[in-house]
């Protein structure tokens, strides 16, 4: 198998993994690509972005085969630029940390509201958030995901970021983890009101346990960064904080 990353301007993370960074607020989505399913990771900030993350997927699938689509989603937290594409993602099964789909029931209204506080049009915003997708399947501890010729690792390794937050481990030489938000490089991590500082550190060391030493680890904002990095910003989390 072979996927035209770079041809379609995404950058290629191993075989069968890539992402793109979208305008804006500089989100990561990933896509994992296995022989009888995909998998997107974060789709997008708005239903414009979302479908532009399908039609994107769509040209990287086609030549695999006709049939090919998006069938997985996953959120790696519950903020409205990592979640509100999902809807164009028709008959995707969506993933996430368990107690994400009552969080999006109990939350849809200040979802909506940090997304206009952050720039998304109103309209846009309610626009998504009326359709939100809630996570079909929410992970407790550990899941995998047989997507065919690649086993994909969903794990709950927070709280941190959010009290929700979902980390995607990709194997190969080397593997790939999607971090969500724990990891950012183009700025300071942001720890807003759902975030938990005192288990942040730890969200981290578990990062690093699934990925190890050589694994590219993908941040939710930023290029891809190596362990050094991710441990450096731990020992900073836990300064900043003060936990250990």
């Amino acid at each position: 198998m072979k996927v035209l990353w770079e041809e379609s301007g995404w950058e290629a993370l191993g075989p069968r993994a890539g992402r793109v960074r979208l305008p804006v607020w500089d989100c990561t989505a990933g896509l994992v690509v296995g022989d009888h399913g995909a998998l997107i990771i974060d789709p997008g900030s708005s239903l414009g972005e979302g479908a532009r993350l399908r039609a994107e997927a769509g040209r990287l699938l086609a030549p695999l085969g006709t049939d090919r689509c998006v069938t997985h989603l996953a959120f790696t937290h519950p903020h409205f630029d990592h979640v509100f594409g999902a809807a164009v993602f028709t008959g995707a099964e969506a993933f996430g940390a368990v107690g994400l789909e009552a969080l999006f029931v109990r939350e849809r209204d200040e979802l909506l509201a940090d997304a206009v506080r952050h720039g998304l049009a109103p309209g846009e915003a309610a626009e998504a958030a009326d359709v939100l997708v809630r996570p079909h399947h929410q992970v407790a501890s550990e899941r995998t995901l047989d997507l065919g010729g690649v086993e994909v690792l969903l794990a709950n390794v927070g709280p941190g970021h959010t009290a929700h937050d979902l980390a995607v481990l990709v194997p190969g030489d080397p593997g790939t983890v999607f971090c969500g938000d724990l990891v950012e490089e183009s700025g300071e991590p942001q720890a807003g009101p759902d975030a938990v500082p005192s288990h942040w550190p730890a969200a981290l060391d578990r990062l690093l346990e699934l990925g190890g030493e050589d694994a590219l680890y993908v941040p939710g904002h930023g290029a891809v960064v190596d362990a050094r990095f991710v441990r450096s910003q731990r020992d900073g989390l836990a300064a900043r904080f003060g936990v250990s």
